[in-house]
């Protein structure tokens, strides 16, 4: 059963996908840590590729940029694929002085100033969560790799270039909020539409407050420890 974005059947994905943006990082990963990977899908070089981790089912879907485009992939996985778990692995800017270049961000729930919510809550302001079990789980895990890392609150936002970048995530950070990027807010949302669990990890590529950031030259290296990570969990029974 294909999808206008998707020519897989059902069946070609496993129950726990992992969701980068970049086309070449899902390659990447599927080099680096599968064993018997098998593409299957490669409509609009969005990469599908599927094969094990230790032993274990493990699915790529590259994603594209922004909630738009995440969040057809990621209905598509849910609704015609019938996966059970998404696990985000993007990158994203910190919002908070002590959150370090290269360290990862786990989103514990995710703010958005796109209209996607609003067109399908209003008058309310739906705010998207983390599935619980997923959050403790990649903490869990963090913790047992030695990785440094943050789990807390995230936002998620349509303008990537935006003239006023300082003042613009102010008042998210004064109420906690720690890194932006522009996906998770639309992956939390549809997952909770179809009671599917999802959790997203991020890696710090610069940091809006210090104005550090990272060079190209690092990636895809640059993500592996956040890749280790979603595939840790990803082989965890019951994950």
């Amino acid at each position: 059963m294909a999808t206008p974005h998707n020519e897989a059947t059902r069946g070609d994905y496993a129950d726990v996908v992992l969701l980068p943006g970049d086309p070449l990082r899902a390659e990447w990963i599927a080099e680096t840590f599968l064993d018997n990977a098998r593409v299957v899908n490669r409509i609009r070089s969005e990469p599908g590729i599927t094969g094990t981790f230790r032993g274990v089912p493990v699915s790529i879907q590259a994603t594209g940029m922004g909630a738009p485009s995440t969040a057809i992939y990621v209905h598509e996985l849910l609704d015609t694929y019938r996966v059970k778990t998404l696990i985000r692995i993007g990158s994203c800017g910190g919002l908070t002085e002590t959150l370090k270049l290269r360290s990862l961000v786990i989103s514990q729930s995710a703010s958005a100033d796109s209209s996607i919510n609003r067109q399908l809550f209003a008058p309310w302001e739906y705010a998207p969560a983390a599935d619980f079990g997923l959050l403790k789980l990649a903490e869990q895990k963090a913790a047992v790799l030695g990785l440094s890392f943050a789990i807390g609150q995230t936002a998620s936002s349509d303008i990537f270039y935006h003239p006023d970048v300082a003042g613009r995530y102010q008042t998210l950070r004064q109420y906690g909020v720690i890194a932006v990027d522009m996906e998770t807010a639309a992956l939390y949302t549809i997952a909770a539409r179809f009671a599917a669990r999802a959790v997203s990890i991020c890696t710090v590529v610069d940091n809006i407050v210090t104005g550090e950031e990272t060079h190209e030259s690092e990636r895809q290296a640059l993500f592996a420890d956040m890749t280790k990570l979603a595939l840790e969990m990803a082989a965890a029974p019951g994950a």
